[in-house]
């Protein structure tokens, strides 16, 4: 695909509110070098509430993105995009996606989240470079400064903190939505028309066609490989 086009449909994101922390050809230059994408949990696939009988839940619309994400890299790059949680906390939502999804890795119960990024990076053989890391807090930080493509997910309460993210370059998009408002499918959807790939991926899905069949049933073979912590919090 032409990146004059690609570039018209990354104008979508930003008439939509968001924003572009590099240029759109870097920006693309960097999504097509992924081989792996990280989320947080707590605040990027949902409002991030607590308490108790409060579970942290994940929506079909997210799930869609992920899935249709992953099936656009394998037909980018012939592999299907490594994908898993990084997460400070543990819950029954989590595991239920992770399974669901079939994700390759679950760092859960990760207070210092760099610790499990080393140990992604270790297993499965990537440079931070090659790595999206979806996230919205400061206990993200330092895995942030270290991966190739960072998305911020917006939180309209703190700007504050998005400043800072601008200023210490620790975000190449700040997404429009917020997590309860499906922020996922929008970093899914960007990656996804900056790679060029989004139409091949809705019309081969709608259809359920043989790249689709036999995309899922490799994806549907992982089982995702669960990563402790060293120190317990």
């Amino acid at each position: 695909m032409e990146e004059s086009i690609i570039h018209d449909h990354l104008k979508l994101f930003a008439e939509r509110g968001g924003e572009f922390l590099v240029a759109y050809p870097d920006f693309i230059r960097k999504a097509m070098n992924i081989k792996m994408i990280i989320f947080d949990w707590d605040g990027v696939f949902n409002g991030g509430y607590k308490g108790d009988g409060v579970y942290s839940p994940f929506s079909e619309v997210d799930s869609m993105g992920l899935n249709m994400l992953r099936f656009g890299y394998e037909m980018l790059t012939g592999k299907i995009l490594l994908a898993g949680i990084i997460s400070g906390m543990d819950n029954k939502n989590t595991e239920m996606f992770i399974r669901r999804e079939h994700l390759d890795f679950k760092c859960l119960g990760f207070k210092d989240k760099n610790e499990g990024l080393q140990i992604v990076l270790n297993e499965f053989h990537t440079k931070p470079e090659e790595v999206a890391f979806v996230y919205d807090d400061i206990l993200d930080l330092s895995v942030a400064e270290q991966c190739g493509l960072r998305f911020q997910v917006r939180t309209d309460a703190s700007p504050m903190f998005s400043e800072y993210v601008k200023s210490h370059n620790l975000a190449d998009y700040i997404t429009a939505q917020s997590g309860e408002s499906h922020a996922v499918r929008e970093v899914t959807e960007l990656l996804l028309a900056s790679i060029g790939k989004y139409e091949n991926t809705v019309e081969s899905r709608m259809h359920f066609d043989p790249k689709y069949a036999e995309y899922i049933g490799k994806r549907n073979q992982i089982v995702a490989k669960q990563y402790l912590a060293a120190r317990r919090y």
